[in-house]
């Protein structure tokens, strides 16, 4: 049930989010930089040329061409990018953003995620996203997350909702990406969602959720939907 469109929100605009710090146990998120970045990246992604199948852009020929794309992203005015760390390594392994800003009705999109291998089904890849809406939520006052992917893209509309968010249909035709037609899976998260989508996090995170090899005990679906 969303707020009824005859109430009286007394709503004002939220901020604009900009590329700041955070600090997880499991992985660090800070402002996209090409000049310090671009070089782990590269290192990252080369010979994975399908981690960009998704992607508006990409893959990337040289380092050189990376560094360019970094650097364009880096000065988006309508893009907040974050740099992804993963704590163990401490060595920049993908990175995501902000993107797509309404703050007068506040609503904001996660999207340009892009995790290497060594991201990829982590802890930390999970607690950045973690960290993502909570500064949305917490730190601007955003009243509506968005996720959006290919409808295509079985394994990013799973993500989305293992993270807690609701499928809201397809938008049939919404882009052309890369010369092919993209029909766009919705989803969103909800302000007033959040406070228990925040706890499942934080229960599903704690150290003792997690085995010695780092294996889970309980799955964030399990705390989400308050089965475990």
């Amino acid at each position: 049930m969303t707020e009824s469109s005859t109430q009286s929100l007394h709503w004002k605009p939220v901020a604009l989010p900009h590329p700041v710090h955070m600090e997880g146990r499991t992985v660090t998120l800070e402002p996209l930089d090409a000049s310090r970045h671009a070089q782990p990246l590269w290192q990252a992604m080369r010979g994975h040329d399908e981690l960009w199948t998704w992607m508006p852009d990409g893959p990337f020929p040289t380092e050189a061409a990376l560094h360019q794309a970094l650097t364009a992203k880096q000065a988006a005015a309508n893009a907040a990018f974050f740099a992804l760390m993963p704590a163990a390594t401490q060595i920049v392994a993908g990175y995501a953003s902000l993107m797509r800003m309404d703050p007068a009705n506040g609503v904001v999109e996660v999207g340009n995620i892009l995790l290497s291998p060594a991201l990829q089904c982590t802890t930390a890849a999970t607690e950045a996203m973690y960290l993502l809406a909570r500064h949305v939520f917490d730190d601007l006052g955003y009243r509506r997350y968005e996720w959006k992917c290919n409808a295509l893209n079985e394994p990013s509309r799973q993500a989305a909702l293992r993270l807690g968010f609701t499928f809201e249909g397809i938008f049939r035709q919404h882009m052309v990406v890369k010369d092919h037609n993209r029909d766009t899976a919705w989803f969103s998260m909800l302000d007033h969602e959040w406070p228990a989508r925040k706890r499942a996090f934080e229960a599903w995170l704690r150290p003792e959720n997690f085995d010695a090899d780092g294996r889970q005990r309980a799955s964030l679906t399990a705390f989400t939907s308050g089965k475990r």
